[in-house]
């Protein structure tokens, strides 16, 4: 990931949903986590602006909200996860096909890995 701290003002007004407590962005996971600095680190790599991004996001929350999901604010990372595939797809930086494969990949690691054991990808 990156070592550089993103500004968190800047966050809070890209991002008004972002969960945060006084430190920063709050997470319940590590892969929350993971996919935070992900996205940080694109960003910063000038892969797409804030604003591209707070779009993105925005979209997988609607299309979360029409197909039911009833918003309690327990499945905003997994709106952040989707909006970080369709950015990174759209602009070229992964295909269908290796979401795809690496979707897969998780599955089958996910499911041969003991409870409480990280999960690796062979």
């Amino acid at each position: 990931m990156t070592s550089a701290r993103p500004n968190l003002p800047d966050l809070r007004t890209a991002l008004p949903t972002l969960p945060c407590d006084e430190a920063g962005p709050a997470f319940s996971a590590p892969w929350e986590a993971h996919a935070f600095a992900m996205t940080v680190a694109l960003h910063k790599r000038g892969m797409f602006t804030w604003a591209e991004w707070a779009e993105c996001l925005n979209q997988a929350i609607c299309d979360a909200q029409a197909a039911g999901d009833p918003d309690r604010g327990n499945t905003y990372y997994s709106h952040w996860l989707t909006a970080l595939e369709r950015i990174s797809t759209m602009k070229g930086l992964v295909t269908d096909d290796m979401l795809r494969q690496r979707h897969n990949a998780w599955d089958v690691a996910a499911r041969n890995t003991p409870h409480g054991q990280p999960i690796e990808l062979g």
